[in-house]
């Protein structure tokens, strides 16, 4: 998952452990007392920094007289005026009801992990007490403020370090091949929203002629590593690699690759490929593995958010409700987090997309709400940007809106592969089959590990039956269908290439398999309902359906 380093920020707050807030620049202040920090704590741990000043002054003065926790938080901020200089008028806001500090220009230091929430802040008014005891009992639900930092990860993704490959044989030139390796599989492994990946710099610092997994795990906080040695062999390159679990010490699986030493650079690409795969496989195994007949509040973070991405995209309805079971528990412990939000989203737009819901309306409504929360928490996110645009397609029939949605997600991440795929989609429902090829290609190409590959391959068919190789789309949905044979618009899209292909006879059973899994489902509910209904690729779909037999 990528990450950004904030600009002009004035302001750093350690929240885990002893609590301490300075100015970011050398030598600057220091904010020592206890409720001045305890304030300043109060906003950074707000929905966009803001809590009215009723709020403030019964939990850090008590509720016993309005005037004098009135005065007391007066002057608390008088003393902050004071000693922050300039800096505040840049930072805090304020008004008769309410105050906000700019969340932008603030720095948050440490981890959970670092210690106690506010360790040591010893205020003893009892609405504090409890406020700090229920972040104490969860604080994962913080993880969103730490977005900000390069050296840290919310603690709902699965973290990977991935070392320098070692030479065996201690040549230098074998030793710049085993790192130039790891390099391209840490850069593969970050496109992905679902990890988490260590710096390729901050793995290389950890490498050395034996592997101490137990470092690893303590000092780049990783849950997963991938390991390994680069060796000659005659006239061939071996590269064996582990993929080790840090907790446990076990190795998850292993791989062997020989390429021709001269061709190695070109060779290798394919290798790493299955190597960065295996890795997002592995991950979400051991992730349904860990969630297996446990309620979502006994599940450890960083399991939740992948098993539950696993399940919302497997073919059986009990393991797509468990799904919003835990990508709920997602956004509950982390509810400043807004890929949650996204992903909870997409959970409701593939519930009415496939058939599962029981209320459409009402799961559209719930489906835009998630979104404009993820948005509303980071405007510029790049997949809750994507999601929006998903929904915006699929349940509104707004491509106009989608196709913003996809633009502006893609200029700020080029990489995206799930927004290069719908997109796609985009081009295929508006009969631009070339573009809409292009673009799902790129993304498959970009999102190799990701646990819903039906739907990339579906997406793709869509496209090819936009540019009229139907063949190839046939062949496509086929795959998708292995995979998850619940996905009904790949069931529609077999349909339609089978009759461009001239099998009649076999477009008609999968017509009836159709009806058999959505017995509702009509040609005309087909037209008012799809956003390509409008277009040739909506209206020989169209007919495609009704010469296969559905009513």
């Amino acid at each position: 998952m990528g990450h950004y380093v904030m600009t002009g920020e004035l302001l750093q707050i350690s929240l885990f452990g002893a609590c301490a807030v300075s100015s970011t620049e050398a030598g600057g202040f220091v904010v020592t007392g206890a409720k001045h920090r305890a304030l300043l704590a109060l906003l950074a741990t707000a929905p966009f920094g803001r809590r009215t000043r009723a709020f403030l002054q019964e939990t850090l003065w008590g509720a016993t007289c309005y005037d004098t926790g009135r005065q007391s938080l007066r002057r608390a901020l008088s003393d902050l005026r004071r000693i922050m200089g300039n800096t505040y008028e840049e930072l805090i806001a304020g008004s008769n009801a309410d105050l906000s500090l700019d969340l932008s220009r603030v720095r948050f230091l440490g981890h959970v992990s670092s210690g106690p929430f506010l360790e040591g802040l010893d205020i003893r008014e009892p609405g504090f007490v409890a406020w700090a005891a229920a972040i104490r009992q969860n604080p994962g639900q913080l993880a969103g403020l730490f977005r900000g930092s390069q050296e840290l990860f919310s603690p709902l993704l699965p973290v990977v370090a991935v070392l320098p490959f070692r030479a065996l044989d201690g040549e230098h030139p074998t030793g710049v091949l085993g790192d130039w390796v790891a390099e391209e599989i840490c850069r593969s492994l970050s496109r992905s929203h679902l990890l988490a990946v260590i710096s390729h710099l901050s793995c290389r610092a950890m490498a050395s002629a034996q592997v101490d997994i137990t470092a690893v795990r303590n000092l780049l906080q990783a849950d997963f590593c991938v390991t390994g040695t680069l060796r000659r062999s005659g006239g061939n390159l071996v590269l064996d690699s582990d993929f080790v679990d840090t907790r446990s010490g076990r190795i998850l699986w292993t791989r062997q690759l020989a390429y021709g030493a001269e061709r190695f650079l070109d060779a290798s690409a394919e290798g790493i490929a299955a190597i960065v795969a295996a890795v997002g496989a592995a991950v979400a195994e051991q992730a349904l593995v860990h969630v297996r007949s446990k309620v979502p509040a006994a599940i450890d973070d960083h399991n939740l958010l992948i098993a539950g991405i696993a399940l919302m995209h497997r073919a059986v309805l009990r393991d797509f409700a468990r799904a919003r079971e835990l990508l709920e528990e997602a956004a509950r412990r982390a509810p400043y987090t807004p890929e949650l939000h996204a992903w909870l989203g997409k959970w409701y737009v593939l519930s009415v997309f496939n058939g599962w819901s029981s209320d459409v309306a009402q799961e559209t409504r719930h489906a835009l709400d998630c979104t404009a929360r993820a948005l509303d928490i980071e405007p510029d996110n790049a997949f809750s940007l994507t999601i929006d645009g998903f929904a915006q397609n699929n349940l509104l029939r707004r491509l106009d809106i989608a196709d913003v949605r996809y633009s502006a997600a893609l200029e700020r991440n080029p990489n995206a592969g799930l927004s290069w795929l719908l997109k796609g989609a985009l081009h295929a429902f508006r009969d631009e089959g070339t573009s809409a090829v292009k673009a799902t290609e790129r993304a498959r190409r970009l999102s190799p590990l990701d646990p819903f590959g039906y739907f990339y391959d579906s997406l793709n068919a869509t496209a090819h039956l936009a540019m009229g190789d139907h063949q190839r789309a046939l062949a496509l949905a086929d795959r998708s269908l292995s995979q998850n044979d619940r996905h009904l618009s790949t069931l529609r899209t077999k349909i339609v290439a089978l009759h461009h292909l001239g099998r009649g006879q076999d477009a008609a059973l999968a017509g009836q398999e159709l009806l058999r899994r959505q017995p509702d489902f009509t040609v005309a509910g087909y037209q008012r309902s799809h956003p390509a209904a409008e277009y040739e690729f909506g209206r020989s779909a169209a007919a495609a359906l009704r010469a296969a037999g559905i009513p």
